[in-house]
């Protein structure tokens, strides 16, 4: 057979565009996804659960071999040593990040949009996005102008009554300095504090494999959804792509079609593209790669939101419950401008964590998640190590390389300081730290049973005496930094900063979209690749900057704004 569209990646764009392009009949949709089914009534709990921080640490549903680096990578000294590797929980499993993110349903702001327009793609303007964005949702909450209700992933708020103690007492600690209540972080774009926006309902994910693969479209003759199935080198008659060869669990089989769309996500996308000589001409030479389409942009200017975290223990009176009314543990977040030189409104995010882990250890430990909303740091790439498509590429982040975003993230840590120790928060908790996603609280967030085990018997201590529990945390939990040494010495602070900072998962930007003429743009404002036929790129890569949001919700709207250009095209073929 030879379809009219291979899709190539279940995840958050790829759900979304094998509905659409599949709801017109006389489309043949493939679905490509390379890791498992979440079917109808066999979505495992882990993912269904609305507390996502069991699922995101389970290898079963990530690429297991990637690592990346989210520190500065000198290419000016090639003798300088390379910072660490960091596994990168990059997910493998159809509905992709929205089955194992945060459920962060935030779409960024009205600016970030028209920056996408500024740059050079056209029509992606804040009054032109904001359509999709509603068309993507189904407000439980809100019925205004801007909120939509018929979409397939329903979104909703928890109720401040339902809200922890911690939670409760973190909103205090920023009406306390100054922030207003805005009752919809996704309304009117200001300053303020809020409770967090999910893509939820009766306390179970909606993931976008969830909400537009139900079993009525799964039925639909003209669709064909193929899993643990893994891409393995595009195919192309002269410059047009005709199909994929896969790996359909074990077993090479090739797939052709009129048009294919990578749907992989911004670090496996351009590592598709760069394996068929689409790409820089040095790196793709330098690897014995056919050069087919010069384009110097793809896998440059990789992006993430720089983060950090602030964070203490709970005391037993304000921690999550087993009875609360919700197993949520992000309720509350605030969103700030930092005021610097030339930074736009609301540039910095803070989410507010009662709960920093799924085990014993973790339900005693909160956090204030910081991350630069509007990040300026645009030197990350992502190239090949190999030409062996089963070896993953070298992704390099270069985290603060631009240094207003180190210099917000000193600032935003010594305000989150301030309110840590205000009465509020004093209250239900204490010994505050600086923590670092080490590859120690990494290794020991694996769900097994050692690990369930082993944090049960540190839970026990860290209640113990107020004397033992400052020695436990300095010794085995702080990584080299201690809050004193930080709030003290802003030498310290920096150095604490650059080697803790990482990303939030928002990979995005690597195969941008811009105009024509522009060197390094990689694909049009419909995802077409330039160079060459039959192949679009739709997913966090094509951004042409990464918006100040967790990524999920601009991937839908973006999946959903090319689907309707891509049916606009065939109507006019037709």
């Amino acid at each position: 057979m030879i379809y009219d569209y291979i899709i190539i990646g279940g995840g958050s764009a790829g759900s979304v565009l094998a509905n659409r392009l599949s709801a017109r009949s006389a489309n043949r949709v493939l679905l490509l996804e390379a890791g498992q089914d979440t079917p109808p009534g066999q979505v495992p709990k882990e993912i269904e659960d609305t507390y996502p921080g069991t699922v995101y640490f389970d290898p079963r549903f990530h690429w297991t071999e990637l690592k990346v680096h989210t520190q500065i990578v000198s290419h000016n000294n090639p003798n300088a040593e390379r910072p660490p590797l960091r596994k990168y929980e990059q997910a493998r499993v159809l509905g992709g990040g929205s089955s194992i993110n945060g459920q962060m349903a935030n779409r960024g702001a009205p600016t970030d949009y028209d920056e996408w327009a500024a740059r050079g793609a056209e029509g992606w303007s804040w009054d032109k996005v904001l359509p999709y964005f509603k068309k993507v949702e189904r407000d439980l909450d809100f019925d205004n102008e801007w909120h939509g209700q018929e979409g397939r992933i329903p979104v909703r708020r928890i109720p401040q009554e339902h809200w922890n103690p911690h939670a409760k007492a973190a909103a205090e600690a920023f009406k306390l300095a100054g922030f207003k209540y805005l009752p919809d972080q996704n309304g009117e774009f200001t300053d303020g504090y809020f409770p967090i926006t999910i893509s939820n309902a009766e306390e179970k994910r909606v993931s976008a494999a969830i909400g537009y693969l139900d079993m009525a479209v799964r039925g639909r003759s003209n669709l064909t959804i193929s899993t643990n199935t893994q891409a393995k080198a595009l195919l192309f008659e002269g410059t047009r792509c005709v199909g994929v060869t896969a790996v359909v669990k074990g077993q090479e089989q090739e797939f052709r079609g009129h048009e294919t769309i990578l749907s992989c996500g911004a670090i496996h996308s351009p590592a598709h593209l760069l394996r068929a000589g689409i790409g820089p001409v040095g790196q793709l030479r330098d690897l014995g790669i056919p050069v087919l389409s010069a384009l110097p942009g793809v896998g440059q200017r990789l992006m993430d939101h720089p983060s950090i975290s602030l964070s203490s223990f709970i005391r037993k009176r304000a921690r999550l419950r087993d009875s609360d009314p919700t197993r949520r543990h992000i309720l509350v977040g605030l969103r700030y401008s930092s005021q610097i030189g030339g930074a736009p409104p609301g540039d910095m995010f803070v989410a507010v964590a009662s709960k920093s882990a799924w085990h014993a250890v973790g339900v005693q430990i909160a956090s204030m998640l910081a991350f630069v909303n509007k990040t300026y740091s645009e030197s990350g790439q992502v190239r090949l190590a190999s030409t062996d498509w089963r070896e993953e590429p070298v992704v390099e982040f270069n985290l603060l390389s631009d240094r207003r975003d180190l210099e917000r993230l000193m600032a935003c840590f010594k305000m989150l300081a301030a309110m840590q120790l205000s009465a509020p928060l004093a209250a239900v908790t204490s010994d505050p730290f600086p923590a670092s996603y080490s590859d120690k609280v990494r290794q020991i967030g694996v769900v097994n049973e050692t690990n369930r085990w082993l944090t049960r018997g540190i839970a026990t201590l860290l209640d113990g005496p107020a004397a033992l529990r400052r020695w436990l945390i300095e010794r085995y939990v702080v990584e080299g930094f201690t809050f004193q040494q930080v709030m003290q010495d802003d030498e310290a602070l920096e150095a604490f900063i650059r080697k803790a900072t990482i990303g939030v998962w928002h990979a995005s930007c690597s195969c941008r979209m811009g105009r024509e003429e522009d060197p390094m743009s990689v694909v049009d404002t419909s995802g077409r690749v330039k160079g060459v036929g039959g192949l679009r790129v739709v997913d966090a890569s094509v951004f042409p900057v990464v918006p100040c949001a967790n990524t999920n919700f601009p991937v839908l709207m973006t999946a959903e704004k090319i689907a309707d250009a891509i049916l606009a095209e065939s109507r006019v073929m037709v």
